[in-house]
């Protein structure tokens, strides 16, 4: 109403003097100022209220426009996901997706299609597994003890329908865990007559379940053999291992030592544990090959047995000075003389099982029925090895 009251007024204000041709005071102009700016302000108004008003229209119809171009897209991606299935991904990303799958989770892939189970029980996937968990403990010989197993038992492993022994009844029986548990017939059903359905029963699939379930017995070395018996204390014994899953740890059968039985120890964990460093027999002589490469502080295993009845053992020691030398490093000559004195620190110094004498030139097996047979030097030169023997260094010296 104000707006249109001084409207009016400087209407009439603005005509009057054009009737009477007369001059209008001053105070006019300034009323005719204020009327201009109100009309100026209302027009800015009414346009901002007008551009408004178009603007909230255009976004309300962009925002429905792409929200129906999602909801187009959502139904489209999730029409898409259902007709896709993990073989339609390349098949590189098919590959670094299993080989990050655990042996588990393989076991499982295995069990959904052909396809998946050629691709689940490879040897490059479970090759790497083997060498992950077992590579510690399993060496060449236990290898050769795994081919000659399937040599004998070609049944055991296979997959072939119909068969009393297949692998996936084996690994329903005795695998540890509920998600072996499958329905063997209706898996292998349609593949019984394909030649690559089936597992071979030599790949390393075959050999990592017949371990992991403790059905295959293999040869390996033990620390400290007998839960630590005084008597075997920092040696390494061969023995026939095999594992159990149920507590992560394995048993140890000790073959027999002259007329006492065959010993038996339970509940070994892995660090007592690792695979033979060399092919030697432990009733055989080691050649050593070392002799000459020998010098004082070096360490060092030999085999040791208590008679020639029994097999060898490892010991560790360190190769020690002779008496004629002082022990000074930059005057020692122990390393040009045929006699090397080899020490084994963890007896006490008048002990008699704390040094012994070996030939460098001409050494075959030394010793008597009294302190025993010295046979085979190995050098370690693996820092690791070093470490794992210093950390079974007894408490105390032994007499």
């Amino acid at each position: 109403m104000l707006l249109y009251f001084i409207t009016c007024v400087s209407f009439f204000l603005f005509l009057k003097p054009l009737l009477l041709l007369k001059p209008l005071p001053s105070w006019t102009n300034e009323v005719r100022l204020i009327s201009l700016l109100f009309h100026k302000d209302f027009c800015l108004k009414s346009f901002c209220k007008l551009f408004r008003k178009t603007l909230v229209s255009r976004m309300s119809l962009v925002k429905k426009t792409l929200v129906s171009k999602v909801e187009n897209v959502e139904e489209e991606v999730d029409s898409l996901q259902q007709n896709l299935s993990v073989l339609d991904l390349p098949e590189l990303v098919l590959e670094c997706i299993l080989e990050k799958l655990p042996p588990s989770s393989l076991c499982q892939m295995a069990g959904v299609c052909h396809s998946l189970r050629e691709r689940c029980v490879s040897d490059h996937l479970w090759e790497r597994h083997m060498k992950q968990k077992w590579g510690r403990v399993i060496g060449s010989v236990a290898y050769r003890e795994w081919k000659w197993h399937v040599a004998t038992k070609k049944n055991i492993g296979s997959l072939r329908h119909g068969k009393p022994r297949s692998l996936i009844k084996f690994m329903s029986l005795y695998w540890p865990f509920s998600w072996m548990r499958m329905k063997v017939d209706a898996a292998y059903s349609n593949s019984a007559n394909k030649q690559n359905s089936y597992l071979p029963p030599d790949s390393f699939m075959t050999w990592y379940l017949a371990l992991e379930t403790g059905n295959f017995s293999f040869p390996a070395q033990v620390y400290n053999r007998e839960n630590g018996h005084v008597g075997f204390m920092l040696s390494c014994y061969d023995a026939e291992l095999s594992y159990d899953p149920r507590t992560d740890t394995f048993q140890a059968r000790y073959p027999p030592h002259g007329r006492r039985a065959a010993a038996v120890e339970h509940g070994i964990p892995w660090e007592r544990l690792r695979a033979p460093p060399v092919d030697t027999p432990p009733h055989d002589l080691h050649i050593t090959e070392c002799l000459h490469d020998l010098h004082a502080g070096d360490h060092i295993e030999i085999q040791w047995r208590r008679n020639k009845d029994f097999p060898y053992g490892w010991w560790y020691g360190i190769v020690g000075h002779l008496e004629s030398c002082d022990g000074n490093e930059n005057y020692c000559r122990c390393h040009n003389s045929d006699t090397v004195v080899l020490e084994f620190n963890q007896y006490t110094s008048d002990s008699r099982w704390r040094r012994t004498t070996i030939n460098r030139k001409d050494h075959r097996e030394e010793g008597n029925e009294a302190d025993g047979f010295y046979g085979g030097v190995r050098k370690i030169k693996n820092e690791k090895e070093i470490s794992i023997w210093k950390g079974l260094w007894p408490s105390e010296v032994l007499d």
